[in-house]
């Protein structure tokens, strides 16, 4: 099948799938799987104008509901937490967006781009995994909470909460402009309300050079550098993703006219496609998330990360040897 606006030509059914196995593993950790999902229509499928980005976000638009509609049903969103993420990255996007067409046109400087900002936040979260040791022996909130999960009797879905059920939803104690405040798994965690919001705007910018909607670099920002639970920060990521995606779609699109020898706007029928495997995915996902250590999640997130920015480095490194 044709692309038009792609100008690739590709099976309908690869799309779809590629995008359900992405995003099955990428959204337990608060991630869309967009920013694997780019690298795959930019390396394999050949579809390198900037009008990716934009196709990009509009796979987020239509895979992520199913995602967060299984953290709220859980009630694992950090409602508060979800607001700063999105009034943060939303300016960010728009001028992403700009940077993206008017400065990094050219695909073998996108791809750069991309695999530093890859490589850095895979980096921080292997530095993580290796050298952060637990100073008690007291087990981690995402310990207990999967712990938890496990200990819990395997019963239908009901409006009944299963005994121990409470502990395994957020509540949020106080919301403030300075900060956020919430329990979960038993213990209270307090976030810097402005250190969030300062770091969304430079996720967004990030995502929306890069045509992800921030997600896949937030994500990981929660876990390392504010310390909170994997299982508490996925569901506002996604959201956040989704909103900033709606944005920079629509951002995409209008500029569209004004750049009439470039492609800009999202090829729709590709976004659709690849949006119908990631809505399928991302349910499955979000729902088999409880069952599944934080560390692997992590691990998950690592290896995407790792791979793809190397895989977009290294021609440069080997550019640099053998000029």
């Amino acid at each position: 099948m044709y692309f038009p606006v792609a100008g690739i030509e590709v099976n309908p059914l690869v799309p779809p799938l590629v995008a359900f196995v992405i995003s099955l593993f990428t959204s337990m950790g608060g991630v869309s799987g967009a920013f694997l999902l780019l690298p795959f229509q930019v390396s394999i499928l050949g579809f390198t104008s900037p009008a990716v980005s934009s196709t990009n976000q509009l796979f987020n638009i239509v895979a992520i509901p199913s995602g967060v509609y299984r953290y709220i049903k859980e009630g694992r969103m950090v409602w508060p937490l979800t607001w700063i993420v999105i009034i943060g990255t939303l300016p960010g996007v728009l001028v992403g967006a700009i940077v993206r067409i008017k400065y990094l046109p050219d695909p073998r400087n996108f791809k750069l781009f991309v695999g530093l900002v890859l490589l850095y936040i895979g980096g921080r979260l292997l530095k993580d995994l290796f050298f952060t040791k637990k100073k008690t022996d007291t087990p981690s909130t995402e310990e207990r909470f999967h712990q938890q999960r496990k200990n819990q009797p395997q019963t239908k879905e009901t409006n009944a909460s299963a005994p121990g059920e409470h502990l395994s939803r957020v509540t949020v104690q106080q919301w403030t402009f300075s900060r956020i405040v919430y329990d979960f798994c038993g213990e209270t965690f307090v976030v810097n309300a402005f250190g969030v919001m300062a770091l969304s705007l430079i996720v967004g910018l990030v995502g929306g050079i890069y045509g992800i909607g921030g997600g896949s670099i937030i994500a990981p920002f929660f876990v390392s550098f504010f310390g909170l639970p994997i299982y508490t920060v996925a569901g506002a990521a996604l959201m956040g993703t989704f909103v900033t995606s709606v944005a920079g779609v629509i951002f995409y699109q209008i500029l569209a006219p004004y750049y009439p020898g470039m492609v800009i706007a999202p090829d729709w029928l590709l976004g659709f496609l690849f949006g119908i495997g990631g809505f399928a995915g991302m349910y499955c996902g979000a729902r088999l998330q409880k069952f599944v250590p934080a560390r692997f999640i992590k691990w998950i997130l690592v290896v995407c990360l790792l791979f793809t920015a190397v895989k977009y480095i290294w021609p440069f490194l080997v550019q640099m040897v053998h000029p």
